[in-house]
């Protein structure tokens, strides 16, 4: 088959082996046709993973669950992600004018809904309506500078580390990028110069190493008091990056949290709850930091593909 005329993906997912090789062949023909293909199949990855954090999240009864019943769920799952994406007016549209610029490729939009890169309000189903991944997707901030420079600076160590702990890199980078404002906050020892601490660890009884010594916000009993807390500093960030990956995997009180992998909301929720933050909102922050993350690591992901 011809390059130019694309494949029709249109009731698969990219998830799926076959598909992601068939749409990895369409991108570099870098046809407007195919160019629309990548951006919706980016889409409904995305749509898919929002899907299974909320399942995560939610309390399952453990009367039904079962292998079964789980596989049926993920393939339900995935068809809806299909269904819902590629919608006008919708991410995928996003995604293909950025591609589209990348590439140097003209991509013509849907009438009345893209206007110099920026998404007009369409009619939306009953089900995207009712839908809070959908509400998401319509309302996700655009990335500022300072997290895509964060993300790319830090995202080759965190995959190192990923393959050495089994922590995922978008949520180490998400993480580190939430307590450090992005790379604006760095906690700093006496002289000033910086601890490369990035994730807030404190310098317990057992820590051996440089110590920061700097003012913090608690919250106790959700009212926030400021008080000097010690903190670990590392010789590198790549160091503060193993440092907490080790402390995720091998301590008893973040056991669950190093199980969550699969859901960036559920991570985040068991970290709050094992007491790793003391802000009442860490969790909502944390998944929308980690979930930022991955779509910046996404996007250079693809770039580099279809290159």
């Amino acid at each position: 088959m011809s390059l130019g005329q694309p494949l029709n993906l249109s009731n698969a997912l990219a998830a799926d082996a076959n598909s992601l090789s068939a749409l990895k062949l369409q991108a570099r023909d870098k046809s407007p046709e195919a160019i629309k293909e990548t951006a919706r199949q980016l889409e409904s990855l995305f749509m898919r993973e929002l899907i299974k954090s909320m399942r995560e999240a939610t309390m399952k009864s453990g009367l039904l669950d079962n292998p079964g019943s789980d596989l049926g769920t993920d393939l339900l799952d995935q068809q809806f992600a299909v269904k819902m994406s590629g919608q006008p007016g919708g991410l995928s549209d996003l995604i293909a004018a950025q591609l589209a610029r990348q590439l140097g490729v003209g991509v013509t939009p849907p009438e009345g809904q893209l206007d110099a890169g920026k998404l007009n309000p369409a009619p939306i189903s009953a089900l995207q309506k009712s839908s809070s991944l959908a509400a998401y997707r319509n309302n996700a901030p655009k990335p500022t500078d300072s997290q895509t420079n964060f993300v790319q600076h830090h995202t080759a160590a965190a995959i190192r580390v990923e393959k050495e702990t089994g922590i995922p890199a978008s949520y180490l980078v998400g993480q580190a990028g939430h307590e450090t404002g992005w790379g604006k906050h760095n906690i700093r020892l006496r002289d000033g110069t910086p601890s490369n601490n990035l994730f807030g660890i404190k310098a317990g009884a057992g820590w051996r190493g440089k110590v920061a010594e700097v003012t913090t916000t608690e919250y106790v009993n959700g009212v926030a008091q400021k008080h000097v807390a010690r903190f670990r500093a590392y010789a590198s960030t790549d160091e503060s990056l193993r440092d907490y990956a080790r402390l995720i995997t091998q301590s008893p009180r973040y056991a669950h949290a190093s199980q969550q992998t699969g859901s960036a909301f559920a991570f985040a929720s068991s970290l709050q709850k094992a007491g790793y933050a003391t802000d009442p909102n860490y969790a909502a922050k944390l998944s929308r930091a980690i979930e930022t993350t991955q779509r910046l690591q996404a996007r250079t992901t693809m770039v580099a593909q279809t290159s």
